[in-house]
């Protein structure tokens, strides 16, 4: 690169652009992530600050450590050990959006390609900018949080307690009841006067590793969903092959996320607790409605709940997990326990099915190799495929969930929760190429009788392929 190519880089305007990106998309994290914890309750228990930017490192790929010491009957030495690990895609999923739109926003001009030099220096002034925010993230999601059992009404229920107790075990026992009803008092009272301190900590070196491989992922997924941003020379035929697959599926995944939002504000409606049902859909709804995608493509999962962590999971999730653990979950499965179970395959295949036809509709229809329908339907179903593989398997590893706590005084085992939920991801690849190879062939099909193919390939997409824009073709 000469120095006068060096002169020309943008570099005031590619730092201010990521300063804007970065920050734009922390604070819609930030009010996500905070209003998902204030309608569940969670700044009941503790501040809202150091946990919303706790939950915003979940999102963005980091790790957060918990810990507790708990003294339970006047006992000293206690410890609850819990480990959680699962991501609120709702957050992460509104950053990514927001970060990679303005991101795309400075890239298009008037040019058909963009330098690789200037693509670089604003992909890599986003990390950069992007990481220091995340350290501070780290510094401030930190804090510990401190239960009274007074406070939680245990003074009451612990004094009803000893009184119903002490009447009924000197029947019940006999002499060793005499001896309960001297000891059971002391230890009532130290139920009463529990304390348990549970902290959280921010790992900062395993979340900047992960915030980092977090953003350079979005930042390639922007480039390769965007069909109008110019690409670097030599890069030009993505525009005809991979950005109209990968549009395509992104857009009916984020669409089922919208749908799921939805059906979470009617459910809100007529539930009970309509804000816990809200604040949970704000910061898990990808979680859920990817996982079920996944789960009506028959990718298989593998899970167990013990404890009370039954009671967080839906039906018939929770009754087929406390069965027999070393059988796989599958859609055959869940459906022996509720029919309405095959509803995820009806709408997962649907989902498939519009991702074909809108690929083939915003993939060039009259290019080179594109002059029958037969070819057209290949191009279609090869793109998708190897596009719908890795996706299908990335939302399989991020919607895995592993949530535990266990509580032991002197080594005996008092209290304890698990949950482990995780998806194959080598049966997610091959599903996926299976499923996108299929559903693209199909949509392009489809596109093809109803003359709808190529009328949504932009100018960039025609100019790859060396299509000439037909009578009835848009840029849309």
């Amino acid at each position: 690169m000469s120095a006068s190519d060096r002169r020309r880089m943008p570099w005031g305007h590619a730092l201010l652009t990521a300063v804007a990106a970065v920050s734009w998309a922390f604070l819609a994290m930030a009010g996500i992530a905070a209003l998902g914890l204030h309608l569940i309750g969670a700044d009941r228990a503790g501040a809202l600050g150091p946990m919303t930017a706790a939950a915003m490192v979940l999102a963005l790929g980091g790790t957060v450590s918990p810990s507790g010491d708990i003294e339970t009957f006047g006992l000293k030495g206690a410890e609850a050990h819990s480990a959680i690990d699962i991501a609120p895609l709702g957050v992460s999923l509104v950053g990514a959006l927001l970060l990679g739109w303005v991101f795309l926003r400075s890239l298009r001009t008037a040019r058909a390609t963009v330098p690789g030099a200037e693509l670089a220096l604003r992909a890599g002034l986003v990390v950069i900018v992007f990481l220091l925010l995340l350290t501070g993230l780290t510094w401030v999601g930190n804090d510990t949080i401190t239960i009274d059992g007074a406070e939680l009404g245990l003074d009451e229920l612990g004094r009803r307690a000893e009184r119903e107790l002490l009447d009924r075990l000197p029947d019940e026992l006999g002499d060793l009841g005499e001896i309960g009803a001297g000891l059971l008092p002391d230890r009532i009272s130290g139920l009463v006067d529990a304390k348990a301190s549970v902290g959280f900590t921010v790992e900062a070196g395993r979340s900047l590793l992960g915030g980092a491989v977090w953003i350079v992922a979005v930042l390639l997924l922007a480039l390769l969903v965007s069909r109008r941003t110019p690409l670097p020379p030599g890069a030009e035929t993505l525009h005809r092959t991979v950005r109209p697959a990968m549009s395509a599926l992104c857009a009916v995944l984020v669409l089922a996320v919208v749908a799921g939002l939805a059906a979470s504000v009617y459910a809100a409606v007529r539930d009970d607790h309509p804000r816990l049902v809200l604040g949970t859909a704000l910061l898990t709804a990808p979680n859920g409605v990817w996982l079920g995608t996944a789960l009506g493509l028959f990718v298989p999962w593998h899970g167990r709940v013990t404890g009370a962590l039954v009671r967080v999971l839906p039906d018939p999730f929770g009754e087929l997990l406390t069965g027999r653990g070393d059988e796989p979950i599958t859609v055959g499965r869940l459906a022996e326990l509720d029919g309405e179970v095959w509803l995820l395959v009806v709408a997962s295949v649907l989902m498939m099915l519009v991702a074909g036809v809108l690929t083939a509709v915003r993939t060039p229809a009259g290019g080179t190799g594109h002059r029958t329908p037969g070819a057209a339907a290949g191009s279609c179903a090869l793109w998708l495929g190897l596009v719908t593989a890795p996706v299908l398997a990335l939302l399989v590893w991020l919607t895995r969930v592993s949530a535990g706590a266990s509580l032991s005084v002197f080594g005996f085992d008092a209290f304890g929760a698990g949950l482990e939920l995780h998806g194959s991801v080598p049966f997610a690849l091959l599903l996926g190429a299976a499923w996108g190879a299929v559903s693209g062939a199909v949509g392009a099909l489809i596109a093809r009788a109803t003359g709808a193919a190529g009328r949504w390939a932009t100018p960039p997409a025609r100019s790859a392929a060396g299509a000439e824009p037909g009578p009835g073709a848009t840029s849309g």
